[in-house]
């Protein structure tokens, strides 16, 4: 049992390497994960954005909704540790003729270099997981936040019955190798309310199943059928939420 649970936790390496099919089989000019390419994929809080926003995406790695986003606001800044990702998103930004990004990069386990109420938005999208220093992280977004700010907050969800299943038997269950740690959804709750925010609304993600990686790369070769395995998580999140990988979190600034 083990070593099948093992075999199955394998194939979410599938997921980076959809990220590079998806380059060479010249779905994108550069390599993103093919959830960025299918339409479904839109922001989904862009309800909250305002054409006068001043907007700050932490994490923002190849910068795929930080062009979304600058869109439909003033100017967005994007902030990530990788050079990498750093490079590709410039490689977009170019491409996008989008004039008011601007791309830094900066680890978000250190202090935001920006002043007190500079940001009327904040997206941490998939990135608190990954940083040691949660809280004061948070308690860092807050602090640039203007008076009544919104934090739009995605963060992965560890009880799945996948994830359950695979740390019964003693193995690493977290949806990515490098996270250090990851929320039950009223602890996170319960940390935002503790730093300062309220929440306004939580959502689910998509259905939390063995197969993600393997689903990840069918998405690097036909997005076709990628799209018809993602319409199928998204009817089974619906029949059972408690399965969501993760939650969409919309925050707001208490003073």
């Amino acid at each position: 049992m083990k070593s099948l649970l093992r075999l199955l936790k394998k194939t979410e390496s599938f997921s980076a390497l959809s990220i590079r099919l998806v380059y060479l089989t010249g779905k994108s000019s550069v390599p993103i994960h093919p959830k960025h390419l299918v339409k479904r994929n839109k922001l989904w809080f862009k309800s909250y954005l305002n054409r006068d926003d001043l907007i700050l995406d932490i994490g923002c790695g190849s910068g795929v909704d930080l062009i979304k986003c600058a869109k439909y606001v003033r100017k967005a800044v994007g902030l990530d540790v990788d050079e990498n990702s750093l490079s590709i998103a410039d490689s977009l930004l170019k491409k996008s003729n989008l004039k008011n990004i601007k791309l830094l990069k900066h680890d978000a386990n250190q202090k935001l270099p920006f002043k007190n109420s500079s940001f009327d938005k904040i997206l941490c999208s998939d990135v608190l997981e990954h940083l040691k220093k949660r809280d004061f992280t948070l308690k860092e977004i807050k602090r640039v936040l203007k008076k009544n700010g919104s934090l739009f907050l995605v963060v992965d969800n560890p009880q799945t019955s996948w994830k359950r299943l695979l740390n019964s038997h003693g193995l690493f269950f977290y949806a990515d190798s490098k996270h250090f740690y990851e929320y039950p959804l009223q602890e996170i709750k319960n940390v935002l309310k503790k730093n300062g925010f309220y929440i306004r609304s939580v959502s689910t993600i998509t259905y939390d199943t063995p197969l993600k990686g393997f689903i990840d790369l069918v998405g690097g070769v036909s997005l076709t059928i990628y799209k018809l395995l993602g319409k199928w998580k998204q009817k089974m999140v619906k029949k059972y939420p408690q399965e969501t990988t993760g939650y969409k979190i919309v925050a707001q600034k208490v003073l």
